[in-house]
């Protein structure tokens, strides 16, 4: 699928999980233990779009599945940020990364990550979301033209839909970045809180942290309007180290693509993927609008 749009760092991992260990069974050979454990376990990095707190569980249950199918133990690190993924996978730290559409784009560039899968619907079709502007009801802002002057709250430097999608559609409506107070918050669930709280007069809110938001009753989307969306986003794709065997890359896609959905199931929440379906091959040209937003935006991996 390709999606047409133009609308998301590194010093520490923050969270550690290491899963229960699977040795090879009596029938595997070691050629197949070579290709599928080649260095004894899996380092699995995913970005932190989302508390870590909520998303280890919900990656646990990814994890153990994946260990399981390629008998091998599997860890889970939630980095401290998107730069810090990047730098992680380019050190030869994580051999698989989730990244935001956007940091994919920089890990193509900085750490030579290919895309092996993403989240696909109950229809088996790849997911999407949007990014978007949040206001409440009762503003006076009823467009993002409307947002000069204006405070804007951000997640965190370099996230597709929360910092870069916002500042383009700044940009479309005319608006240059210094026109707008921006108040980069950490994160989407900050920034949601950000305009809840009435600290900002607007706070960028896409659609996977809305539908999670509202799940958990934190947003009552009554009692706000939405002033800018996006055109769809490509979801985040699961990538491979670029140098890691080409044995262990078809192995480790393999894997995904087996998994059921309700090994899934639990991360695609917080993707907004409801239903869940499987995991679907993606390749880099899925991503083609993200690496044309990087250049159009002007964006390097300082950016991050």
């Amino acid at each position: 699928m390709k999606t047409t749009l133009l609308t998301g760092s590194a010093l520490a991992l923050a969270t550690v999980l290491a899963l229960t260990a699977c040795g090879g069974s009596a029938q595997s050979s070691p050629e197949a233990t070579k290709a599928t454990c080649p260095n004894g376990e899996i380092k699995f990095g995913i970005e932190p779009y989302e508390d870590p707190a909520k998303l280890k569980p919900a990656y646990d249950v990814l994890a153990a599945a994946l260990s399981k199918k390629l008998e091998c133990p599997v860890s889970v690190q939630v980095v401290e940020d998107y730069a810090a993924e990047v730098l992680a996978m380019r050190n030869g730290k994580l051999d698989l990364g989730q990244f935001g559409p956007l940091g994919y784009v920089f890990a193509d560039a900085k750490a030579g990550a290919e895309p092996l899968v993403s989240f696909g619907t109950a229809e088996k079709e790849l997911s999407t979301y949007t990014a978007g502007i949040w206001v409440p009801k009762d503003s006076p802002i009823q467009a993002i033209g409307d947002l000069k002057g204006k405070s804007l709250a951000l997640g965190s430097v370099g996230s597709t839909s929360g910092d870069v999608l916002p500042r383009y559609g700044l940009r479309e409506a005319g608006i240059a970045d210094a026109d707008v107070k921006m108040d980069y918050t950490g994160g989407h669930p900050e920034a949601l809180l950000a305009l809840t709280n009435g600290k900002v007069d607007a706070a960028q809110i896409n659609s996977q942290t809305l539908a999670t938001a509202i799940a958990a009753g934190t947003f009552t989307a009554d009692n706000f309007r939405q002033v800018w969306t996006s055109n769809p986003i490509p979801n985040d794709p699961i990538t491979v180290r670029g140098d890691a065997d080409p044995a262990f890359k078809a192995a480790v896609k393999d894997a995904f693509l087996s998994l059921d959905p309700a090994d899934v199931a639990k991360v695609g929440e917080f993707l907004d993927v409801t239903p869940p379906g499987p995991l679907l091959e993606v390749t880099k040209d899925d991503y083609t609008p993200l690496f044309e937003l990087a250049e159009t935006m002007g964006l390097t991996e300082k950016d991050l």
